[in-house]
C-alpha cells in the first residue's frame, strides 16, 4: 500500500511541521503498513476508546476528562467528515495538534 501520508495530513494541516510528521512516520511505521489499522474507524466505539487510552493519554500523556478527550476526537472525526478511510497519521497529527502536544514528537 504506497500511500504518501504526508500529503493526505497536508490537506488538513497546511502548515504540519516536517519533522513531526518524520517522527510520527518512524513512530507509527508497523501500523501504517497494514491495511486494518492504517485508517481509524470513527464508527468504531472501542477503537476510538482506544485512541483515547493509548494515544491521547499515554502517548500525549493528557489527564483530562475522557469527555474532554473523546470531544477533541469527535472534532478531529467532523473535520475529516467525507473521508472514506482516515488515515490514522493525519488522525494523530490533528489530535496532537488540537491538545498542543506536537512537541512530544519533537
Amino acid at each position: 500500500m504506497a500511500t504518501d501520508w504526508a500529503a493526505d495530513l497536508k490537506k488538513y494541516a497546511p502548515d504540519a511541521d516536517d519533522a513531526v510528521v518524520a517522527k510520527m512516520l518512524s513512530t507509527y511505521r508497523l501500523v501504517l503498513s497494514k491495511p486494518d489499522t492504517a485508517s481509524v474507524a470513527f464508527s468504531d466505539e472501542a477503537e476510538l476508546a482506544t485512541v483515547r487510552e493509548n494515544f491521547l493519554k499515554k502517548k500525549l500523556g493528557l489527564t483530562l476528562p475522557d469527555a474532554e478527550l473523546d470531544a477533541g476526537i469527535a472534532a478531529v472525526g467532523q473535520q475529516l467528515a467525507g473521508v472514506k478511510r482516515k488515515s490514522r497519521l493525519t488522525v494523530y497529527y490533528l489530535l496532537a495538534d488540537r491538545f498542543g502536544k506536537l512537541d512530544v514528537f519533537r
